[in-house]
């Protein structure tokens, strides 16, 4: 049996408290390369070992996640009764009790594949809001054989391609997220590989590019990235990186079938090992050109939008990004690509042609959220000419619009006069900043209403001029209830935890108040992420934001 790491049975154990408290359907965010496959197995091998006659759905939109969610199952339950019906794959399984399927392949197919009880949807940000989409097809004819079906998703990004949040507006699938473990905490738990961005000398020109529905128009955008110079210039800056870096995987996003041949081409001529893959490419010949680009046979890929999800090709340390876009959730899954660990990798460059990085900011901290239009809502849209980011004048790097020293090179920038904004600044392609501790001068802990939620304990540190927040949902259920637990155990509290907000305020005095806090930008807000705490008898811990105590070394701080 696979051993499962700490964040990925978090997961399991958040959907499970979940529907044992009566909930309906959840959203699981996972960062790309952090196992989304093996908790989806774990789930379903342990709910049908509880619930023998549980009919359960794997749905996808490739054949390639179908066969990886498979035999992520089959490796920690080798008996598991199971089907694969993907037209790709060249198998039509309906009965098995555990169906995976691609969704092209069942969504006219739901009486033939008969009652389910449970539907896991990976990558879930391919479902529409409303309307007759395929995944909406085949759910409406589900929920008519077993009304009570519960639905789950899963994803590395919460929203949409279009950027609406999965969990809010009218006619959303998705009730809430109930468990997120993002690209920032992978990096820092060493699960993922950090992303490093430098701006480049060519960049696509988009004035003028035309624009439907919050995105550029394919045809308008694919003509003002495929011209010569633009072309022939990112291909000398990507050759050059890679040769100069050592970087063994390029993978290059174009604007088009015709754009992505015209990179290759170009590349070749520069002596690289370069093939092309988009939607029109043969099933098998797209299979060998992968196969060939895993096994180090082929220098670099371009496509043309066909490997943002369900490719996994651990070595990739240099991503060209030739293909602007007003999605925030497309520029994460392109930079998504290059997180995945490998032997001899340290991390994974970012050239970035297109000024994505620039317009949707921070890959590890995005912010999406929904707006009302005249009594409707609709997914905020990002504008062609936002800046979120600035570059270091001595290495040339990305940093964050508010940053003093450069995260690379150390540059500082002169201290600008003091000013009030009502908007916050943004940051790099990601947001690595080395955590400042803060001293707390004072603490508070006080009810926290909101209307459509329980009580929580909202705990105000004050430092200085400056109040930082944290919430602890101690009367919330299910994965929120257990940090809150978790919160109280490391902040020294007696046991059993309270059950109320009123009954944790009357105990506070049990509780080890921290000395110091450190934060980091969550979009507009500031997040405590530690904290270090004085124990009665003089010892001095950290605590992170998960609650992990270790102990605190002065001298290595």
């Amino acid at each position: 049996m696979i051993s499962l790491r700490p964040y990925q049975q978090d997961a399991i154990s958040a959907v499970r408290d979940y529907w044992r408290e009566g909930g309906g359907n959840p959203l699981v965010e996972m960062a790309t390369g952090t196992g989304k496959s093996v908790v989806i197995g774990n789930l379903t091998r342990d709910i049908v070992t509880e619930f023998p006659d549980m009919r359960v759905l794997m749905l996808v939109h490739v054949r390639e996640l179908v066969q990886q969610n498979a035999m992520a199952l089959l490796r920690s339950w080798p008996q598991a009764p199971i089907g694969i019906n993907s037209a790709g794959l060249g198998r039509r399984d309906n009965h098995s009790q555990i169906l995976f399927a691609s969704i092209q392949s069942v969504f006219k197919r739901g009486r033939q594949i008969g009652p389910r009880d449970l539907v896991l949807i990976d990558e879930a940000h391919l479902v529409p809001r409303d309307g007759e989409g395929m995944y909406l097809q085949l759910l409406s004819t589900l929920r008519d054989m077993v009304p009570d079906l519960r639905v789950c998703g899963f994803t590395a990004t919460g929203y949409r391609l279009d950027s609406g949040r999965l969990d809010e507006g009218d006619g959303r699938l998705f009730d809430e997220t109930i468990y997120n473990y993002g690209l920032a905490d992978a990096v820092r738990d060493g699960w993922l590989s950090p992303l490093r961005a430098k701006p480049t000398k060519t960049e696509i020109d988009v004035r003028g590019v035309a624009r439907r529905g919050g995105e550029f128009v394919a045809g308008s955008l694919e003509a003002a990235a495929d011209k010569e110079d633009v072309v022939e210039g990112a291909c000398d800056e990507i050759v050059e990186c890679g040769r100069s870096e050592g970087r063994r995987g390029w993978l290059v996003f174009c604007s088009g079938v015709a754009h992505a041949t015209h990179v290759r081409d170009a590349l070749r001529r520069r002596d690289v090992s370069c093939e092309m893959v988009s939607g029109d490419t043969p099933t098998g010949e797209r299979d060998r050109i992968i196969k060939a680009y895993r096994n180090g046979q082929i220098e670099c890929l371009t496509n043309a939008m066909v490997l943002t999800t369900g490719f996994d090709v651990p070595h990739v340390d240099l991503i060209g990004m030739l293909r602007p876009t007003l999605s925030t959730g497309l520029y994460v899954q392109i930079c998504g690509r290059g997180t995945r660990l490998a032997d001899g990798k340290t991390d994974c460059r970012v050239l970035d042609f297109a000024g994505n990085v620039r317009r949707h900011g921070p890959v590890d901290a995005v912010e999406v959220g929904v707006k009302k239009n005249v009594g409707k809502e609709r997914p905020e849209k990002t504008d062609p000419d936002t800046v979120r980011a600035k570059i270091c004048p001595v290495c040339q790097t990305y940093n964050a619009l508010s940053a003093s020293q450069c995260i690379s090179c150390g540059f500082e920038w002169p201290k600008p006069e003091p000013k009030h904004s009502s908007v916050a600044d943004d940051a790099p392609i990601m947001v690595r900043d080395v955590p400042k501790w803060i001293p707390v001068n004072d603490v508070h802990l006080d009810e926290h209403f909101k209307s459509d939620a329980p009580l929580s304990l909202r705990v105000e540190y004050l430092c200085g001029l400056q109040t930082y927040r944290e919430w602890v949902c101690l009367e919330h259920k299910g994965f929120a209830r257990g940090k809150a637990e978790a919160w109280w155990r490391s902040m020294n509290g007696k046991l059993p935890e309270p059950k109320t907000v009123k009954e944790a305020m009357a105990r506070a005095g049990e509780l080890d108040m921290p000395t110091h806090v450190a934060v980091a930008r969550d979009g507009k807000f500031w997040r405590v992420i530690g904290c270090r705490v004085t124990r009665p008898d003089g010892r001095q811990v950290e605590i992170d934001d998960r609650y992990r105590v270790k102990p605190y070394l002065e001298a290595a701080a």
